[in-house]
């Protein structure tokens, strides 16, 4: 008896131990709801060029459509969804805390499921951008309150791996798109738009499943209480002593967006141009391409996943640190060092490790700089309100391309962002071992 007694005290007890099924249901919803997001924005940029290609020369009246024209068009409506995203995160953030995480999530996942579907029916491409403003509205807002349930039902001890898991969906995303672009190839590119009408039904599950966290409803109880139930919120992300946290991690969140879309998100560019590609045709550089996106996504995934133990043992600010240097030296070896398809495929992983895995620092360490009444507000500000200058970053690299003469120094020039990223990190609060703020 006392042999086996000292076996399982010898036993380590592992990170999940103690995490009840429903804490887990929770974590699952919401990782269904960003699994789907992010399903959204790769459909987009798969059917870009097929989509854009119609709608123009509709536009046009049967003209000639050309790459250039493509290009501009989709830098436009991309610009576009980003503004939407941020208006989408800081609105629905607002809303998060007035009427509950729950609510809020439900109603963005219709949101954003209703939206991808009207995109199938599409005849210019002014109908697109304007149905991928309003999708975008409800991408945002998914991610402020579900960061927010999740920090609010996990164990203080755990949110870090929890979060992690949840920015992991990503990933998880982008490769159900793919399957998806796979499975209706020969349906055409609006297919693929009704296949989005599908997170509707996690909608349903969350409305079923998922109660409002007793954080916040405890919080919210004691605003009504003290009369403060119809007080605005968003002005009190610059006030002391809640100013420097909002300053931080908004930078922090507009370098990691401006730096993900401004360099990193223009592989296919970067394909296209090594000397091994030249001479052959759309279709061989297009699976070229896809090969070459998978394996960015699959180094990102150990890059989301271990953000949250490197931040539980070292701190938040250090593994942001690294998540910064690391980019702004991968992303120009990326694209200056390759001279053959291969030596890209060896390098995007690395990338993709920093570039995409910082992302998983937002929903451990936003939730943690404000108290339960104002924490989706102040999170989905933080991590949306840079989306609007970030939307400006794939027209810079092009500006850039032409200014300094090619994609290799104009996608080494966007990294500088990185720098930022690093010059602000002393003046962010290190959370590390605090609990969450009441």
């Amino acid at each position: 008896m006392s042999d086996s007694l000292s076996i399982q005290a010898a036993t380590p007890a592992r990170w999940r131990d103690g995490v009840t099924p429903y804490q887990w249901l929770v974590l699952f919803v919401a990782w269904l709801g960003w699994v789907f997001d992010s399903m959204d924005a790769t459909i987009y940029a798969i059917v870009l060029h097929p989509a854009l290609e119609e709608l123009l020369s509709h536009s046009t009246g049967g003209g000639p459509v050309t790459d250039e024209m493509i290009g501009w068009y989709g830098g436009l409506i991309l610009s576009i969804f980003l503004i939407g995203w941020a208006v989408g995160g800081v609105l629905f953030g607002v809303l998060a805390d007035y009427f509950g995480r729950t609510k809020t999530l439900v109603a963005t996942i219709l949101i954003y499921a209703l939206f991808t579907g009207l995109a199938a029916l599409s005849q210019d491409w002014w109908h697109l951008a304007i149905y991928r403003f309003l999708t975008a509205l409800g991408i945002g807002g998914e991610w402020a309150a579900g960061a927010a349930i999740v920090a609010e039902v996990w164990p203080e001890d755990k949110r870090t791996r929890a979060a992690g898991l949840l920015q992991s969906a990503w990933a998880a995303g982008f490769f159900l798109a793919a399957a998806m672009n796979l499975l209706l190839k020969g349906y055409g590119w609006r297919a693929l738009f009704l296949v989005g009408i599908v997170p509707a039904f996690v909608a349903m599950l969350v409305r079923l499943w998922v109660k409002e966290p007793e954080r916040w409803v405890q919080a919210r109880a004691r605003e009504q209480a003290a009369g403060l139930e119809h007080k605005v919120l968003l002005p009190e992300l610059f006030h002391a002593p809640l100013r420097r946290a909002t300053f931080a991690g908004s930078t922090l969140a507009f370098v990691a967006v401006f730096g993900l879309w401004g360099a990193s998100n223009w592989t296919p560019t970067l394909i296209g141009a090594l000397p091994d590609m030249q001479g052959l045709s759309r279709a061989d550089i297009a699976g070229k391409v896809s090969y070459a996106i998978m394996l960015f996504n699959l180094g990102a995934l150990p890059g989301y996943l271990s953000f949250g133990p490197l931040a539980d043992r070292f701190g938040r600010r250090p593994v942001f640190a690294l998540m910064c240097a690391g980019s702004l030296i991968m992303v120009p070896v990326t694209f200056f060092a390759p001279h053959a398809y291969a030596h890209v495929l060896l390098l995007l992983p690395v990338l993709g490790f920093f570039s995409s895995g910082i992302f998983s620092g937002f929903p451990i360490y936003l939730p943690e700089l404000y108290p339960t009444r104002l924490r989706a507000t102040g999170a989905g500000f933080c991590f949306n309100a840079g989306r609007v200058l970030a939307s400006a970053g794939p027209f810079l690299t092009g500006s850039l391309v032409t200014a300094l003469g090619s994609f290799g120094r104009a996608a080494s020039a966007v990294a500088l962002v990185y720098l930022l990223g690093l010059a602000v990190l002393p003046f962010a609060p290190e959370t590390k071992g605090r609990p969450l703020p009441e």
